[in-house]
């Protein structure tokens, strides 16, 4: 796993030694922050449910102003501090160890531009994360990824990657 594109370009990243643990394709990361490009330079983002943490650090690789993590699981927080310190980014990023749900239930509106939620494949999580920010509109925009499978209220964008789904809302 490794940034692909912007200042950290063919930097490897740490992987979480937790196999529950399903990193976004590069493929289906580089796809999503594509769909991103144009509103990337100086966003705040909030990278739910992180992981490794790849998407936000993608996102400021290519311009994001800052990026808050959010990951409760003790290996892949591991590996998020890791990736936040060999990058050297802890000035511009935040790390929750939190529940994404309540987290995010917590925002209120305008709290970041770019919003990235990917939970596990086949929960309800992300169904209550995009109620959350029906309700309040934390973010500009909320970038999901899902498995084809799961039906999820219609975006401004979507793109389908083999069983990946990409899922883009935009605040009105």
């Amino acid at each position: 796993m490794r940034i692909v594109g912007g200042k950290f370009a063919g930097r490897d990243l740490t992987p979480p030694s937790d196999k529950r643990v399903r990193p976004t394709a590069e493929h289906v990361r580089v796809a999503m922050i594509e769909m991103l490009h144009a509103e990337l330079a100086n966003a705040r983002v909030l990278d739910l449910f992180a992981g490794t943490g790849a998407l936000g650090l993608e996102a400021i690789s290519r311009g994001a102003l800052s990026a808050d993590f959010v990951e409760f699981r003790p290996a892949s927080l591991h590996a998020l501090r890791a990736n936040v310190a060999a990058l050297r980014l802890r000035e511009r990023t935040r790390i929750f160890k939190r529940d994404a749900l309540p987290f995010a239930a917590a925002l209120v509106a305008g709290s970041y531009d770019i919003a990235f939620a990917d939970p596990p494949y086949e929960s309800r999580m992300l169904d209550r994360v995009i109620e959350s920010w029906h309700a309040t509109k934390f973010s500009r925009v909320l970038a999901v990824e899902h498995v084809r499978t799961h039906v999820l209220p219609a975006g401004a964008e979507q793109r389908a990657y083999e069983d990946t789904v990409i899922t883009i809302y935009r605040a009105d």
